[in-house]
């Protein structure tokens, strides 16, 4: 099988969150945790946390999309953060926490579009969802320091409480999606 490699940039609060979500998934080749969607080159950490900037905290997936369409990836993303509630996630607030998608492509958006219909339709959610589908824009990695976070500190204290039962969630309700050293480690 021949791979179609693509990208997806999604914001959802803490990019550590998704990150290590993300970089867990068969068809995922690399997650780098990211600033998008703000109005000064090259944000530091520190100006985007201070909301200024007008940045989400985001990662960009590269995947198979022929193990791992982009429908399943936002399909996941939307199983892994509350899009319904507006700039936080749990005990992070701010523009930079918000919930956006950045597609790439007109066929990225039509797919976000037509799953944020079906999931409102459903009712999926007790709220409306409030995630944003925004333009292209650059992306700016974050530090060094910020990559792989999860995988590096698991037992930090925000890690252990915040991130360590996504990971759990998605070891238990996505097994069948998981890298096969993840499923074979469950780590």
């Amino acid at each position: 099988m021949t791979q179609r490699i693509e990208t997806a940039t999604l914001a959802g609060g803490c990019f550590w969150c998704l990150e290590a979500v993300f970089e867990r998934l068969n068809g995922v080749q690399k997650v780098v945790s990211g600033y998008i969607g703000g109005r000064h080159p090259n944000p530091s950490y520190e100006a985007v946390c201070t909301g200024v900037t007008g940045h989400a905290e985001a990662v960009r997936v590269t995947f198979d999309s022929q193990v791992l369409s982009y429908r399943d990836l936002l399909e996941l993303y939307f199983a892994f953060h509350d899009p319904t509630t507006l700039n936080r996630q749990g005990a992070d607030t701010g523009t930079q926490y918000r919930s956006a998608i950045f597609p790439n492509s007109p066929e990225q958006r039509a797919t976000a579009e037509a799953l944020i219909a079906e999931l409102t339709q459903a009712k999926v959610f007790d709220r409306p969802i409030v995630t944003s589908i925004e333009p292209e824009a650059p992306f700016c990695e974050a530090e060094a320091y910020h990559q792989g976070y999860y995988r590096e500190h698991p037992s930090q204290p925000y890690c252990a409480a915040v991130i360590s039962p996504k990971v759990s969630k998605l070891r238990a309700k996505f097994r069948d999606r998981l890298k096969p050293e993840e499923d074979a480690a469950k780590r």
